[in-house]
């Protein structure tokens, strides 16, 4: 149980130092990479995921965003 907790702290330190990461699906690229016909490396469409920007934001600090939008709503 202390364990799960010291995980859970380091991931809200992440998400607090560095709120963006690589995206998954284009490895941080922004786009589709692959090999041509004669091995050569071949850029590809844009990622729809990141948008070509090869950066996402983290659960954890979407998580975050969403409470203090709610607690901002909520003191109007």
């Amino acid at each position: 149980m202390p364990g799960l907790i010291v995980v859970t702290l380091c991931y809200a330190v992440l998400c607090a130092v560095s709120p963006f990461g690589a995206c998954r699906k284009c490895d941080g690229w922004g786009f589709a990479v692959w090999q041509g016909r004669k091995g050569r490396i071949v850029r590809g469409r844009e990622c729809r995921r990141c948008e070509g920007h090869g950066m996402r934001l983290r659960l954890g600090r979407r998580l975050y965003n969403a409470v203090v939008h709610l607690h901002r709503d909520g003191n109007r």
